[in-house]
């Protein structure tokens, strides 16, 4: 089966065709760092990471851009603010940005530019615009995109340009021909950091946001990509600019396969800073483990809306768990996956269907059901293998079953040890103690053969 992706463009599926065999390049638009990254940030990270993980799974060399915007209204505002410089709030918010990543297993993409490395590529960019008769120099000094002249403009978010209006994350500005365009170079204003300030061959000033995009996707990776992709409030109008801007300058396509995924609500209401609603990414690992949060992510389809609740995420640690438990019975044998094989092969289809996590993850609960049935090491090594391309249950499954424990695992070992003892001296009431007391502190003791383990209460 060919991998089949939703195209927002095409509003349908259709099929991954490189336009280089064997290779996809894809450009993901990442975050502006003046803050902590949010839940919906963090769907977005493990959404494109497992794009990339299954691409590669599939035998494809990937070439994976996801951009930093380090300078940004908001970033100048907030620094200003904190009385530091755009760099020392960038380069500390990128470092969060890094830890809270890697914390979810999102693997780094192959590229990660930052938007200040390439003010060159974007004057440039704008030049070939302004000659081509797209963009104009205002009279307050910025340059602009002239919106009517672009004759396609809207087909992505499938707005008409005359019922389009301005102001969705751009500033209307006297200078502008018309209400739509958008700016791509701002000129300095008075008051502004000097660290936010190039010069151009239209006076000084910075980037607009929308041509930091361009400029880096097409140094980095060429005039089309494979695939385009970001969060669901891009559409309109990032992404319908970036089209303008690049297919304006190159007159070819910027991408052929563009996705978006969906929103995190709480209480079915969008999750954003500006609504106050939002988790950090520190505030929920604060209170669940990393895999189950990434879990809790990965379980829905990218392009259904994810609703944030406690309960929800306890759901899941507690679906994580039995799939753990599976694996802590039965010691797994790595191996190569053979996708013509049971469960392999349904999963392989379900994730050729515009990655399809819903259905391969029931995929690995069945695959679980099994090894529990047959205690297969073969089984459980393609259990394991199967979720390493979602990013899951690559943890020692008895210590991701241990976590959580109230007391230190040396002192639950000491009171195991003297249980063992109490049951060799025939004094199971002394033993049966020892349980309800670990019990009571969240211990489940297991016997077997082998001897005693113990997790700890979901």
């Amino acid at each position: 089966m060919t991998l089949r992706i939703y195209s927002t463009l095409s509003r349908g599926l259709v099929p991954l065709v490189p336009l280089e065999l064997g290779h996809v390049r894809m450009y993901v638009c990442g975050m502006t760092v003046y803050d902590l990254c949010h839940l919906g940030h963090a769907r977005s990270m493990v959404a494109f990471d497992v794009v990339q993980r299954w691409l590669k799974s599939s035998g494809l060399r990937v070439s994976y851009v996801r951009n930093i915007t380090d300078i940004d209204d908001k970033i100048i505002r907030r620094a200003v603010e904190n009385g530091e410089t755009i760099r020392a709030l960038t380069d500390r918010m990128i470092e969060a940005l890094h830890q809270d990543a890697d914390a979810l297993g999102v693997e780094r993409p192959g590229f990660e530019p930052r938007a200040t490395d390439y003010v060159p590529q974007m004057l440039s960019l704008i030049g070939r615009l302004v000659d081509h008769g797209l963009a104009y120099p205002a009279a307050d000094g910025d340059v602009n995109y002239a919106v009517r002249k672009f004759p396609s403009y809207g087909r992505l978010s499938g707005k008409s340009v005359d019922d389009l209006r301005a102001g969705e994350r751009v500033a209307v500005s006297e200078g502008k021909d018309d209400p739509l365009d958008f700016v791509l170079w701002k000129a300095s204003k008075v008051g502004e950091p000097q660290d936010v300030r190039w010069d151009s061959a239209w006076g000084p000033g910075r980037p607009g946001w929308h041509i930091e995009c361009s400029a880096m996707c097409r140094e980095l990776l060429g005039d089309t990509v494979d695939i385009h992709g970001g969060g669901a409030d891009l559409p309109f109008p990032h992404h319908e600019n970036e089209i303008a801007q690049s297919e304006g300058a190159t007159g070819k396509p910027l991408a052929n396969i563009w996705m978006h995924n969906a929103f995190v609500t709480r209480d079915d209401e969008k999750m954003s800073k500006s609504l106050g609603n939002f988790f950090t990414i520190r505030d929920i690992l604060a209170r669940f483990d990393a895999e189950t949060t990434r879990f809790f992510i990965v379980r829905a389809h990218y392009r259904s809306a994810l609703n944030y609740s406690d309960a929800h995420l306890e759901d899941a640690r507690n679906a994580l768990r039995r799939l753990y438990t599976a694996l802590v019975l039965v010691p797994a044998i790595d191996q190569v996956i053979d996708w013509s094989a049971p469960f392999a092969s349904d999963f392989k289809s379900a994730m050729d269907n515009d990655f399809g996590t819903p259905e391969a993850v029931a995929v690995l609960f069945d695959l679980a059901t099994e090894v529990n049935k047959t205690r297969s090491p073969e089984l459980a090594g393609l259990l394991r293998g199967l979720g390493g391309c979602l990013g899951l249950l690559q943890a020692e499954p008895g210590r991701f079953l241990q976590a959580g424990a109230g007391l230190e695992p040396s002192a639950i070992d000491a009171l195991i040890a003297q249980r063992a003892q109490a049951k060799a001296e025939r004094n199971f009431a002394e033993a049966d103690r020892l349980r309800q007391d670990l019990l009571s502190q969240g211990i489940v003791l297991k016997d077997a053969p082998g001897g005693t383990t113990w997790e700890a209460m979901p």
